[in-house]
């Protein structure tokens, strides 16, 4: 099969059916495109994770397409029914319970299913809770690579991290509440003590970034009972330590303690997470600035 195929290679007279893999809301509802309302609306069926949660998103929108299930356990069967679906000419939406489908969610056997059999797949981009944390967290943007969910057994995670500990792009994890301290705590044992940003209930009431040094991170999530929604955990790469400060980060430093009118420990912990450099370190060189 040719790569890149043309997504009018069909016949003619009798088409098939469009795949439309649909972004949704991550949190707040208000963040669906209208595009995606559109799709939603005109489709002719909508293969969800969960039928219940995706009826709950219709409902407000007053849309009434019907809905099929497709997640991890039915993936395989579902794929071939929808398959035939579509080759009849029925026009199916594939969303996943929040984000864009097939990433980290159900979704990638029914897409290279479809591509094989020369079904056009058409995507409606949506919100991502990758690139949504990555554009408020304060980490480098420009490099980074998307982990994904670490494994569940211990020994096959260990081995992920040590693949990825020298790694100089910003890392990007999913995780659920119930296992971040434990993640955290081996990450900090395996890439030593960086720089990172925890974020959890994206675009919702309660959404929170914690930013800071993997154990200051830690310390947080400890102090807390209960830690509740999705975490996505940023990290930087890797650097080498100087144990010095960089000119770069000085002179940044001494403009803006010239012009920025918020307080000190705000512009040292500011610094010291664009540059992967200790707080203390940050600290002592604007004491040294202000002295000057």
């Amino acid at each position: 099969m040719h790569l890149n195929l043309p997504i009018n290679d069909f016949d003619s007279v009798n088409p098939p059916g469009r795949l439309y893999v649909v972004g949704t809301p991550i949190g707040n509802r208000g963040d669906i495109t209208l595009r995606a309302l559109e799709t939603l609306k005109t489709v002719d069926l909508i293969a969800a994770e969960d039928t219940r949660h995706t009826a709950r998103l219709l409902t407000h929108y007053g849309i009434r397409t019907a809905l099929i299930s497709y997640h991890d356990f039915n993936e395989t069967e579902r794929s071939t029914q929808l398959l035939k679906k579509l080759q009849q000419g029925v026009s199916v939406a594939l969303v996943s319970n929040a984000g864009t489908p097939s990433v980290s969610d159900p979704g990638y056997a029914l897409i290279t299913a479809a591509i094989a059999a020369h079904i056009p797949i058409v995507p409606i981009p949506g919100p991502s809770a990758i690139i949504t944390a990555l554009s408020a967290a304060g980490l480098p943007t420009d490099t980074f690579v998307f982990a994904g969910f670490p494994a569940k057994k211990k020994s096959k995670r260990l081995r992920e991290l040590n693949r990825l500990c020298n790694d100089e792009r910003t890392i990007i994890f999913y995780e659920s509440p119930r296992r971040t301290v434990t993640f955290l705590e081996e990450l900090l044992e395996v890439f030593g003590d960086r720089t990172a940003v925890l974020s959890r209930e994206l675009t919702k009431v309660y959404e929170e970034f914690i930013r800071g040094r993997l154990s200051e991170i830690l310390s947080v999530l400890k102090q807390r009972t209960t830690l509740k929604g999705e975490c996505t955990l940023l990290v930087t790469g890797f650097k080498e330590e100087t144990g010095s400060i960089s000119t770069s980060l000085q002179a940044e430093l001494q403009r803006k303690l010239e012009v920025d009118q918020r307080r000190l420990s705000d512009i040292v912990r500011e610094m010291a997470l664009k540059y992967n450099v200790s707080k203390n370190e940050v600290y002592q060189e604007a004491l040294k600035i202000k002295g000057k």
